[in-house]
């Protein structure tokens, strides 16, 4: 099948377009490579893709540009879009919070738009766990109320999946909404907890920690996420929304002291207060995943943060 991948030159995306290629798919990436972080680390990303020798192009473009986006649709004939682009993460934005919503919400119209003038049917696009905002109710659930935003971030994702619902709905596309849930590994954003925390740790600098510690997260390693995602292209939906999480949470103390043991370093920690935006925990029923994909998360956070580790370790050898 041809396939176009947005944000396909981030963490995730190169992980699905490399999945995508040794699928013997075709596969075209568009990404601005905007300076969220490092542009470097996405550049490097697309050249590892462009070396697999598969049938892989990528387009340098904005999706908040509605120009662009229709020339990247026209005369490709793509099967389906894979939607990863957005601007991420919760505290930035508290700060940028307009820019969040011409982003994610905004650059979605215009890839929805773009896929129903050219009769691509069916779309996958990135939502967030961040959606549940402070659920009272573990783990959280698909069928769950989500009224209760914290962030612009997690604003803009429920706007995405209004979105994803009309164009089914209107114009009967297929579209299946992927709540991710705290998505780690190999190339993983430099920004993230646990990238972030290993690079501190290796330098001997603190860390900082909102909060005593105890906060959770549903760690998720992105072979499983990609899994899931994998299964969506090869089914029809008509619209669901679907958790993609390993379905264990791990505190925040806990994951601090599997970094120190995996890296063979201590964690000095920063102690800060709890940031606006950020919830308590996030926990993934997964049994809808299970019944309509076959999702079967299998890498564990022990064995997860071994495998991180071993690609942390050899990144700064290459670095150095």
């Amino acid at each position: 099948m041809n396939f176009l991948v947005t944000g396909g030159a981030g963490f995730i995306g190169f992980h699905l377009s490399e999945r995508l290629i040794a699928g013997g798919h075709s596969v075209c990436v568009l990404d601005d490579l905007n300076d969220f972080y490092d542009p470097s680390i996405k550049e490097a990303n697309v050249r590892d893709l462009e070396a697999k020798g598969g049938r892989f192009e990528f387009v340098r473009g904005d999706i908040t540009c509605a120009r662009t986006v229709e020339e990247v649709f026209g005369g490709r004939g793509f099967d389906q879009v894979i939607h990863l682009a957005a601007r991420a993460g919760v505290r930035p934005s508290l700060e940028a919070p307009a820019l969040y919503q011409r982003v994610n919400v905004e650059g979605t119209v215009n890839i929805l738009e773009a896929a129903r003038r050219h009769g691509v049917k069916k779309a996958i696009i990135a939502s967030s766990s961040s959606v549940y905002g402070v659920n009272s109710k573990v783990p959280f659930s698909e069928a769950d109320p989500i009224f209760s935003a914290i962030s612009p971030y997690a604003a803009s994702k429920l706007a995405c999946e209004a979105l994803g619902h009309v164009y089914h709905h209107v114009y009967g596309m297929d579209v299946v909404m992927l709540r991710f849930f705290t998505v780690y590994g190999p190339r993983q954003r430099p920004d993230l907890a646990i990238h972030k925390f290993a690079r501190l740790m290796a330098e001997g600098r603190p860390i900082p920690v909102f909060g005593d510690g105890s906060s959770a997260r549903d760690y998720t390693y992105v072979s499983d996420t990609i899994d899931g995602v994998m299964a969506c292209t090869r089914r029809e939906f008509g619209f669901e929304i679907i958790n993609l999480g390993e379905s264990q949470t791990v505190k925040l103390s806990e994951l601090i002291d599997g970094l120190e043991t995996v890296l063979g370093c201590s964690a000095a920690v920063d102690r800060k207060p709890v940031q606006p935006g950020d919830v308590p925990i996030t926990y993934a029923d997964i049994s809808k995943a299970r019944s309509l994909i076959g999702y079967d998360p299998r890498i564990k956070i022990s064995e997860g943060l071994e495998l991180f580790a071993d690609w942390f370790k050899r990144y700064r050898a290459d670095e150095f």
